[in-house]
């Protein structure tokens, strides 16, 4: 009897810290719920070349209190971009050079424009 009673109390206490460290109140930027892989079409132009990939892929990755989008395909990567919440759960980035990227948990969508070149990209997940 005295196993189940502890058990029980096991099984209450591990549900009880469960419940508390899941907040209802998380912000899904706090949670970096838009770093990851999309797919769709993307594109870069130097003034001398574009690449396209129409079956690419955008990896983004947090990096401190930036962020950096790695493309396959030869592109480039854009890194050191910061955002902006929009709507709800819904970023924009801001910062010189960098503006034009729409982000949430399921779409990705770029045209950004710099010296380096302009990268556009129309990505699902």
């Amino acid at each position: 009897m005295k196993n189940k009673i502890k058990l029980l109390g096991t099984i209450i206490l591990a549900t009880m810290v469960f419940a508390l460290g899941c907040s209802k109140d998380d912000d899904p930027a706090d949670n970096d719920f838009f770093v990851g892989t999309y797919n769709g079409t993307i594109t870069f132009n130097d003034g001398e070349k574009t690449i396209t990939d129409d079956d690419g892929r955008v990896t983004v990755v947090k990096v401190d209190d930036s962020y950096s989008f790695d493309f396959g395909s030869g592109i480039p990567n854009i890194t050191g971009v910061k955002f902006q919440k929009q709507d709800d759960n819904t970023y924009i980035s801001i910062g010189e050079g960098l503006t034009g990227i729409t982000v949430t948990a399921n779409s990705l969508k770029m045209l950004v424009s710099n010296d380096k070149g302009t990268w556009t990209a129309d990505c699902s997940r």
